[in-house]
């Protein structure tokens, strides 16, 4: 089966996906949400950074949708609102370590000659 071209429009918004999940703060925080919901001030603890960089990071991912904000009286929890961006960070990690893998073997082949 042949496969259309992609879109510029689709590769536009493949791209701007890929370049809000570039951030290591980003997926710092989408790892701290994997568990449960936290507000802003849980993850800037566990983040170890400040609040103001914490809720901008959160803005941009709420924005894309991949975070979602509840509110609960003064406090604000957010939370994966879509679980595909696990998908793709288990795939990025896989990657990885066939990579090292490979790099592994071919160390332990070299100093096997």
């Amino acid at each position: 089966m042949i496969q259309n071209a992609m879109s510029v429009a689709m590769a536009e918004v493949i791209a701007q996906r890929f370049h809000l999940l570039a951030d290591p703060t980003r997926i710092r925080i989408l790892d701290a949400l994997r568990g449960n919901p936290l507000t802003v001030g849980a993850l800037t603890d566990e983040i170890g950074t400040s609040q103001q960089n914490i809720s901008k990071h959160l803005g941009l991912l709420h924005r894309a949708g991949i975070v979602a904000r509840e509110k609960d009286g003064v406090c604000v929890h957010y939370r994966i609102a879509d679980d595909t961006v696990f998908e793709l960070c288990e795939e990025v990690c896989g990657g990885i370590h066939r990579h090292l893998n490979g790099l592994q073997t071919m160390m332990d082949e070299g100093v096997a000659r």
